[in-house]
């Protein structure tokens, strides 16, 4: 997958016959964020898992048996998309002020 970070996973996870040992995360793409914001009486949480389950092309049943451990990497590697790339440590720091 292009533009995706692999994910081991500390603990691997069985769904519907399958093993999952890691997991493949594209970057987000403003129409993944318009499918979850369409899901207006869904919680944040469901709405995440959604999201997460999408851009790792599994099915939300795969997130949902994830380990808090493995949870919150997948977190930390969504974020990580959002860093900004190729810009100088001091633009960075200027552009949060």
């Amino acid at each position: 997958m292009e533009n995706a970070e692999n994910i081991e996973l500390k603990y691997p996870v069985k769904v519907d016959g399958q093993s999952y040992e890691k997991l493949s995360m594209r970057r987000s793409k403003i129409k993944d964020r318009l499918l979850v914001a369409k899901m207006k009486t869904t919680s944040d949480e469901e709405k995440e898992i959604r999201l997460f389950a999408n851009l790792c092309d599994v099915a939300p049943s795969v997130i949902e048996e994830l380990d808090e451990a493995d949870y919150s990497n997948l977190q930390k590697v969504y974020l990580g998309f959002f860093n900004s790339e190729g810009m100088s440590q001091e633009q960075s720091s200027s552009s949060r002020k």
